[in-house]
């Protein structure tokens, strides 16, 4: 008997998830860069959570995000765009995971 986890599979990539992975990251470092002057109370802390719970649900989990999460919480650091870095180092480590994709048949095969 083989116990399955549905939260910690790795989902298959699809353009809709990576290209709403990639808003998440944009969107949270835009926030992260125009927020980091005005300094309110925890709004950088709730951005990565926030950023790191949708990264997590879109992607699934990936060791990376990990140290990104860890990173924002560095004074200079969160300036830094790293959580579009983590999701393009994240997509193109899972794209290579991924099995390619059985060409469509018709019926009719081939075989030269």
């Amino acid at each position: 008997m083989q116990l399955s986890f549905p939260r910690l599979t790795t989902p298959i990539l699809t353009k809709r998830r990576v290209w709403s992975a990639y808003a998440v990251a944009v969107a949270a470092d835009a926030l992260q860069f125009v927020l980091g002057p005005v300094g309110w109370v925890f709004a950088d802390e709730i951005i990565d959570v926030a950023a790191a719970a949708a990264t997590w649900a879109l992607l699934g989990f990936h060791p990376l995000l990990l140290p990104t999460f860890v990173v924002e919480f560095l004074p200079i650091a969160d300036m830094l765009p790293t959580w579009t870095g983590c999701v393009a180092l994240v997509v193109l480590l899972r794209k290579r995971q991924q099995p390619e994709p059985a060409p469509p048949t018709d019926g009719r095969v081939i075989d030269i």
